[in-house]
Formats: C-alpha cells, sequence, structure tokens
C-alpha cells in the first residue's frame, strides 16, 4: 500500500460520512476544508487502524493538512510493515 491507498482511504470515508465531494480532496487541503473535525477525525483513525493492521499511540499529533495525516499514517505503516521484517 502507499499514499495513495491512504489517501483513497480518506476520500472513501469522507464520501461515505459527509456532503464533501471527496475528489476535490487533495494533500494540501486543509483538514477544517473538507469537514473534518476532531470526532471525525477520530473516527477516520480507527478506520485507518482497521484496514491498516496498525495502531495509533495516543500522542498522535493532530495534523492540520491531509496531506499531514496521510504522511503521519503512512510512517505508522512503514514502521508496522518494518516492525513485521
Amino acid at each position: 500500500m502507499s499514499e495513495t491507498d491512504t489517501l483513497a482511504l480518506l476520500r472513501e470515508f469522507l464520501k461515505k460520512h459527509s456532503d464533501q465531494d471527496s475528489a476535490l480532496v487533495t494533500l494540501e487541503s486543509p483538514l477544517s476544508s473538507v469537514n473534518i473535525d476532531s470526532l471525525m477525525l477520530l473516527e477516520l483513525i480507527f478506520e485507518f487502524e482497521e484496514k491498516f493492521g496498525i495502531s495509533v499511540p495516543n500522542d498522535f499529533p493532530t495534523p492540520d493538512t491531509v496531506g499531514e495525516l496521510v504522511g503521519a499514517v503512512d510512517a505508522l505503516r512503514a514502521r508496522n510493515t518494518g516492525a513485521a521484517n
């Protein structure tokens, strides 16, 4: 899986859970502009954990943009993959 997989999952989540046009979501999009508030971010993190088999730590920094969120999730995925090897 790659960054595009993480972004695709985020877009799919938004399509299901908000009226946000997921096609307009880019890595530069502020989370607030794509209607991701703190509660939705928490739900999205649970989705990432379930789909990617990762564990997001309690001290996970709150991202400001879609790109920051995707990058942080991908870093956790890479760390998880590295631990499995």
